[in-house]
């Protein structure tokens, strides 16, 4: 139990980059099911959690370390150290519009309806461009929000923008671009001072700071 512990994402698009970042730095582990998986050449503890939950428990010092997406630690906005930026899960948050849309411009957006997962950052974007929208918060399928009646337009993160065209969306404006980011609590030990393995993580993180 006295084992370092990093959490990644259990399942969805950061899943595949995590592992295959943690093979690389020399970490010999087999995920199961259980949340707590250890490693076998080294003093830490892979934990699986929902994206969403990462940054709360490396907040709390319940994990150590984490891999996450930047628009999730963004949106919650919690006093966490990010150690490196990774350069996989490449993705933006945007607001789209349908095709045939009046809304042309960031100001057709006054008073409209934005229908998103993301409504603290959607409520920073607001801000900044001094525009009155209503805020319709959903936790999935925001893109056919529009087609149902439920919102204006859309503010989602999106990878190839494939989903958009689908469901005949047109990016109008990005308000974030995120990638995959190894955190850390503030109180948490020295990564490369308490992690006791013949590993290449020494080598990776004393060129990562950033």
């Amino acid at each position: 139990m006295n084992n370092l512990k990093i959490a990644i994402q259990k399942n969805g698009k950061l899943f595949a980059g995590s592992e295959s970042l943690l093979r690389d730095w020399g970490l010999e582990f087999t995920l199961t099911k259980k949340i707590l998986n250890p490693c076998n050449n080294c003093q830490l503890d892979i934990v699986l959690l929902r994206d969403d939950d990462i940054p709360e428990y490396v907040k709390q010092g319940w994990t150590d370390f984490g891999i996450v997406g930047e628009d999730v630690l963004y949106e919650q906005n919690k006093p966490i150290t990010i150690v490196k930026k990774l350069n996989f899960g490449q993705c933006s948050l945007v607001l789209a519009v349908p095709k045939n849309s009046k809304i042309k411009s960031l100001n057709d957006l006054q008073n409209k309806r934005l229908a998103t997962s993301y409504p603290n950052l959607t409520k920073k974007f607001l801000k900044k461009n001094n525009l009155n929208a209503e805020i319709i918060t959903l936790s999935g399928s925001i893109e056919i929000a529009p087609a149902l009646g439920l919102a204006d337009a859309v503010i989602d993160i999106t990878q190839t923008g494939q989903t958009l065209k689908e469901n005949n969306l047109t990016i109008l404006a990005t308000l974030l671009n995120s990638q995959a980011v190894l955190i850390k609590n503030k109180q948490s030990p020295n990564f490369l001072n308490q992690i006791i393995c013949k590993s290449l993580i020494p080598k990776k993180l004393i060129l990562a700071k950033s």
